[in-house]
């Protein structure tokens, strides 16, 4: 992706599922060790090699320079589904992960997380769950589409005069909001039962104004980058098991884990690039059954 320096670099990563214990493992698959991997190949790979502007699917292999000779994130954002069964261990494990890299990081929650458990873990200076961060001429919206005890999403009307607001009192700052669960159908009618109840408040709000550029979601387990009127929306791999795309019921493929790369430059551009580790998931266990 292209350097400059008006460009702020943002590594997403979702749905991990970190479950209760480091060796724990779900439809077959260590969880942990896939997003440790996810991380730790994103840095590694932050390179100052330009790539066409827009969103493409790319494996790279691991790079091997240290971290110090590559350029560093201005933001890692964390779009939800941190754990699968939420307890203090898991998030303490992530944080720890986080903790290993000099860069800021905001976590918001999915369907799967406990919200005022991640508040109370993740509260540090650099890695914690700020709503509102200010980049340059940039700000990144968080908002929470958790409904509690339930999978679907849904925006409250705080949340919606949240990001009203932060539109408003800054209008000369171009705007990325970050979202778990998706805005826009992906074609799998399981999936898209899950979608965010009230989206069209959402996109009525974010299409009244237009220093928003672009929004981010978790939660599909697929890539999805559409362009509306007057901004993107992103949907990003998980960092573990992925969905089978355009499907009628759940299903789960063996498709590589992977990570979005967003990079938001001072005239308002937005390129980004999905980037996925180089082998599938071997270990897999393909079912019909739910996770």
């Amino acid at each position: 992706m292209t350097d400059s320096p008006a460009c702020i670099s943002i590594l997403q990563l979702s749905d991990l599922h970190i479950l209760a214990e480091p060796q724990d493992k779900m439809l077959g698959i260590n969880t942990e060790h896939y997003f440790q991997a996810c991380l730790e190949q994103a840095v590694r790979l932050r390179s100052r090699q330009p790539v066409r502007p827009g969103s493409r699917q790319v494996v790279r292999q691991s790079s091997r320079q240290a971290f110090d000779e590559q350029q560093h994130f201005d933001l890692i954002l964390l779009t939800g589904d941190l754990a699968q069964d939420p307890c203090p261990a898991s998030y303490r494990r992530i944080l720890s992960s986080l903790e290993a890299y000099e860069t800021s990081c905001v976590c918001l929650p999915g369907n799967h997380d406990d919200y005022e458990l991640m508040q109370q873990v993740f509260n540090t200076d650099r890695i914690n769950c700020r709503k509102q961060v200010l980049l340059d001429n940039w700000q990144v919206i968080s908002l929470n589409s958790q409904i509690p005890g339930k999978p679907g999403g849904r925006l409250s009307n705080e949340e919606l005069g949240f990001l009203e607001n932060c539109l408003t009192e800054k209008p000369d700052h171009h705007a990325l909001i970050a979202v778990h669960h998706h805005c826009l159908e992906t074609n799998s009618p399981w999936m898209d039962t899950m979608i965010i109840e009230n989206r069209q408040a959402l996109l009525a709000i974010a299409g009244k104004y237009p220093q928003v550029k672009a929004i981010t979601t978790g939660h599909i387990h697929q890539v999805m980058d559409i362009k509306t009127a007057s901004f993107r929306v992103f949907g990003v791999p998980s960092t573990c098991f992925q969905f089978v795309p355009e499907s009628t019921e759940f299903g789960v493929n063996d498709t590589a884990p992977g990570y979005r790369l967003i990079e938001l430059y001072a005239d308002g551009r937005v390129e980004s690039e999905v980037v996925r580790l180089p082998e599938p998931l071997a270990e897999l266990q393909i079912n019909t059954h739910g996770y």
